[in-house]
């Protein structure tokens, strides 16, 4: 990269507008970088890869196991038994394995990478399985072809959201339901705080460590824009504790969670690492209330999202003025029903 920003320079100085101009856009080209483009995605398959060969790379896998969980409470609570399944992002089965032939006959696992498919638990036998690989930025599949997808802890790394929830809305059968889980908002903020604190102290600046997040508002609006209907969205917070700063970081390693912003520093000072680790542990560390121990809380902000894939059989809201009861008696709703006797809905 600093070889072509000398380049450029250079251009700046000695050529013509017009040349710098079109060089410029060669190598943009080149790299296929976009204003979208924030993430390094080969860099994160490499991670991935690197958590996944590892022999304990099951010990790692402990909030993307309650993530799983508690998004396939979710799927159960659509009362419907879908043909074909997507599993984008499927992990080491976090959410497949709780799946049951009474809610999916055919199911795709998906992953970025092969190692990890390979370790993916299945569901149970009579659920009919196939597992690919998968970039969550180009889905292969056809249009109206899916009945639902799923997407657990995945697509915080995608660069272009726009495209991919547009992407998984036109996947879908009419009717049919998208169902995910990524980590938003204030995920890691005290990491993110340390870091930025020690490296304005020992480094005289701030540089970007931690991956940027999406707003939990800004969700509601892409996926409306993509073109779902009847959104459902609500939030979680899990808050993991460590022993130290030097722990969490590890763990995040081992998910295959580390840092993969394309302009990431190479390196981490030693000095930096340090001081964050002081900063942290004296910003936010505590005293577990059984043990008496000493650690440091890590904040995890799940956003859990369904959307529907527009139909005419699906409920439509009432039309403006049809309401028989006035915002303003909200108080006095029983006394009104009693009197009213059945109100329409």
């Amino acid at each position: 990269m600093s070889c072509k920003m000398n380049i450029l320079r250079k251009s700046f100085t000695s050529e013509k507008p017009k040349s710098f101009i079109r060089k410029l856009a060669t190598l943009k080209n080149s790299n296929e970088l976009t204003p979208m483009t924030v993430f390094d995605r080969k860099a994160k398959v490499i991670q991935k890869q690197r958590a996944a060969i590892a022999e304990d790379s099951s010990v790692y896998e402990y909030i993307k196991e309650e993530v799983g969980y508690r998004l396939s409470d979710r799927l159960f609570d659509i009362k419907r038994q879908f043909n074909l399944v997507v599993d984008l992002g499927c992990g080491y089965g976090h959410v497949s394995k709780h799946i049951s032939i009474d809610n999916v006959k055919e199911l795709i696992m998906c992953d970025i990478c092969q190692e990890i498919l390979n370790k993916s638990k299945n569901p149970e036998p009579e659920v009919k399985v196939s597992k690919i690989v998968v970039d969550e930025e180009t889905l292969p599949f056809k249009n109206d072809s899916i009945d639902l997808i799923i997407s657990c802890l995945n697509l915080h790394w995608v660069n272009n959201l726009p495209s991919t929830f547009l992407q998984i809305k036109n996947s879908l059968k009419n009717d049919g339901v998208f169902l995910g889980a990524m980590l938003a908002g204030d995920t890691l903020f005290e990491l993110r705080s340390s870091l930025q604190l020690a490296g304005i102290e020992r480094d005289g600046g701030i540089a970007p460590r931690i991956s940027p997040f999406v707003r939990l508002r800004d969700v509601g609006a892409l996926m409306q824009n993509a073109g779902f209907s009847m959104l459902t969205l609500d939030t979680d917070e899990l808050i993991i504790r460590y022993p130290s700063m030097f722990e969490l970081m590890w763990d995040l390693k081992g998910m295959g969670e580390n840092n993969a912003v394309l302009q990431r520093p190479l390196r981490l000072n030693k000095n930096t690492m340090f001081s964050a680790a002081a900063i942290y542990d004296k910003l936010y560390g505590n005293k577990d209330e059984n043990s008496d121990t000493k650690g440091i809380p890590a904040t995890f902000q799940v956003l859990y999202m369904i959307g529907w894939k527009p139909d005419p059989s699906q409920p439509k809201p009432l039309s403006r003025g049809s309401g028989k009861i006035s915002i303003k008696d909200i108080g006095e709703l029983d006394k009104i029903v009693k009197n009213l006797g059945k109100i329409e809905t």
